[in-house]
């Protein structure tokens, strides 16, 4: 989800520099550790030119891929948002109903 939400960031979101770990804030990310964090960010902006397009088609696929195996068609980040908080909901209520029967 956090590929398909991307465009709402003003450059690309690379899986390498997406904060992982809380305590180790802000070295928490793979970019971080390197000892040159700016040249992962060049290299994949200049050498494989993962641009918005690239990135539009990445988020394609991953909705494409999501909704062969959810057996729902996904178009949007939003779409795939709303039915995660569907599924959380509906697991809520099994859990509730499980619950209230001990």
């Amino acid at each position: 989800m956090l590929m398909a939400s991307a465009r709402r960031t003003e450059k690309p979101l690379h899986p390498t520099n997406l904060h992982v770990n809380q305590a180790l804030f802000p070295r928490d990310t793979v970019q971080s550790r390197l000892p040159d964090p700016e040249w992962l960010e060049r290299w994949l902006d200049e050498q494989i030119r993962f641009d918005g397009e690239w990135e539009k088609r990445v988020v394609e696929r991953i909705l494409h891929n999501l909704s062969i195996l959810f057996e729902r068609t996904f178009t949007t980040a939003q779409e795939l948002n709303r039915y995660r908080r569907e599924v959380t909901a509906r697991t809520n209520r099994v859990a509730d109903g499980m619950v209230d029967a001990i």
